[in-house]
C-alpha cells in the first residue's frame, strides 16, 4: 500500500484572538445562585472538567428559564424542570438531530447537583429535582473498530521528514500503547514519563484516580525522538513542562487533538473516529490477543469493569474462533464419509437466501447502536 505523504508543515505564528463577550445568561438573577455553587462544588474537589460542563449546562438551562420570565429559585417548581426535561428530549441541533442520551443526562445531573445545594443552603424549601428520573442510557459499542492493519496504515500518515510529522507520529503511538483518553494525552507532563522502565503517570485521571500505565518499546521509541529532536523546537516558557506542544508552543486543547487526529485518519481512508477510536482499538487489540479482561480495565483506568466488558462484545474475531471449535453448528458435514468431509458447494439460491438474512441481521445491529453525538449548542 502506497503511503500518502503531507506536504511537510512549518511551523506558524499564531494570530490574535479576538476575547469572546460573556454569556447573556451571566447576568441573570439565577447566575448568581450558580457561580455560588460552582465555587462549593470547586472547593469541594470536583473535577474541573465537571465543573466547566456544569456551568455550561446550567447556563442553558438559564436561558430557557430567562425566555419562561423565571428570575428566582422559589419559582422552579418540578413541573418546571419536567418541562425543561421535556424541552431537552425535543431539542434539535443545528444539523437537525436530537440530543443524545449522554447530552440529556449531563443536563439531568449538573440540575440534580445544583438543586441539592440550593436546598442544603436553605434557598429553596424543599429540592424539586430529587425526583426527576434519569434518561435511560444506553450502552451502546463503539461506533468505530479500527483493525490492527488500519491502525498501521494511521501510523505511516505523519511525514517524519517534516518539523511536525515525528510529533504527530509520536502522538499517535502514545495514544494506541498507552489507551490514554484525549484529556490525559493533553495534560501529560514531563515528570510522568519514564521511558527507562517505558511507563506512563496519568495524574488525576477520570474521577481524580491517578494511575500507571506501560508505554511498549515502539511508542516509547517515537516519543524519545520527538522529545530530543522537535520538542525543544517547540517549547515556550508557556508549557515549559507539558509533553506535548501545538506549533505554537502551546499545550494541546482537547478539540484541536481531536482535530490532528481526525486529520490522520481521513488521510488513511477511515472516515469515522479520533482520538477514542484509538484508545477502543488498543484495548480490543490487547483482548483478542489473549488480555484479562481486568488488566485492561486497569489500563483503562475504569473504575467499574462493567464499563470494561463492553470490549467482550467488541472482540469478535476471538468469540468467532471459540464459535467455529465449539459449536456443533459451526461447520458444515455430509451425513455419510469417511475422514474430512469433502468441500460443499452452495447452489446460488441458498447463498442468495443467506446473503438477504446477513442483511436483515446487519439492519437490526446497526439500529441497536446508538450514536455518540457531540456537544449541542444552544439553541
Amino acid at each position: 500500500m502506497a503511503v500518502v505523504r503531507n506536504k511537510k508543515r512549518k511551523l506558524r505564528k499564531k494570530h490574535s484572538v479576538t476575547p469572546q463577550a460573556a454569556p447573556l445568561w451571566r447576568a441573570h438573577p439565577l447566575h448568581a445562585y450558580v457561580r455560588a455553587y460552582l465555587e462549593w462544588a470547586e472547593v469541594s474537589r470536583l473535577a474541573a472538567t465537571t465543573i466547566d460542563t456544569r456551568e455550561r449546562a446550567l447556563g442553558r438551562f438559564i436561558t430557557w428559564a430567562d425566555e419562561r420570565g423565571l428570575i428566582h429559585p422559589q419559582e422552579l417548581t418540578r413541573a418546571v424542570l419536567e418541562a425543561y426535561q421535556r424541552h431537552l428530549y425535543l431539542a434539535r441541533k443545528t444539523d437537525g438531530k436530537p440530543l443524545s442520551l449522554r447530552t440529556q443526562q449531563a443536563m439531568i445531573v449538573a440540575l440534580k447537583g445544583w438543586f441539592k445545594w440550593l436546598s442544603r443552603e436553605r434557598h429553596i424549601l424543599a429540592n424539586p429535582a430529587s425526583e426527576l428520573e434519569m434518561p435511560r442510557q444506553v450502552r451502546s459499542l463503539p461506533k468505530v473498530i479500527l483493525s490492527p492493519e488500519q491502525i498501521e496504515a494511521l501510523l505511516r500518515q505523519p511525514d517524519i521528514d517534516g518539523i511536525t510529522g515525528v510529533r504527530d507520529r509520536a502522538l499517535l503511538e502514545v495514544l494506541y500503547a498507552s489507551g490514554l483518553r484525549r484529556s490525559e494525552a493533553v495534560r501529560l507532563q514531563l515528570p510522568e514519563v519514564d521511558l527507562d522502565n517505558g511507563i506512563l503517570t496519568v495524574r488525576q485521571g477520570k474521577g481524580r484516580r491517578d494511575r500507571r500505565v506501560p508505554l511498549g518499546e515502539r511508542a516509547g521509541a517515537w516519543l524519545n525522538r520527538y522529545l530530543i529532536e522537535v520538542r525543544p523546537k517547540l517549547m515556550t516558557q508557556l508549557a515549559e513542562w507539558t509533553v506535548f506542544l501545538t506549533d505554537y508552543g502551546e499545550p494541546y486543547e482537547k478539540n484541536r487533538l481531536s482535530d490532528l487526529v481526525k486529520r490522520y485518519l481521513r488521510l488513511a481512508g477511515i472516515e469515522q473516529g479520533s482520538c477514542h477510536a484509538l484508545r477502543h482499538a488498543c484495548a480490543t487489540h490487547m483482548l483478542e490477543n489473549g488480555a484479562d479482561i481486568r488488566f485492561i480495565q486497569v489500563l483503562l483506568g475504569h473504575s467499574q469493569l462493567s464499563t470494561t466488558e463492553i470490549y467482550t462484545h467488541v472482540a469478535i474475531g476471538k468469540l468467532i474462533d471459540v464459535h467455529a471449535a465449539t459449536h456443533p453448528g459451526a461447520r458444515l458435514k455430509r451425513a455419510a464419509g469417511i475422514g474430512q468431509a469433502p468441500r460443499v458447494e452452495l447452489s446460488q439460491a441458498l447463498l442468495d437466501a443467506l446473503d438477504a438474512e446477513n442483511e436483515e441481521a446487519d439492519d437490526d445491529a446497526l439500529q441497536s447502536v446508538a450514536a455518540d453525538a457531540p456537544k449541542a449548542a444552544h439553541r
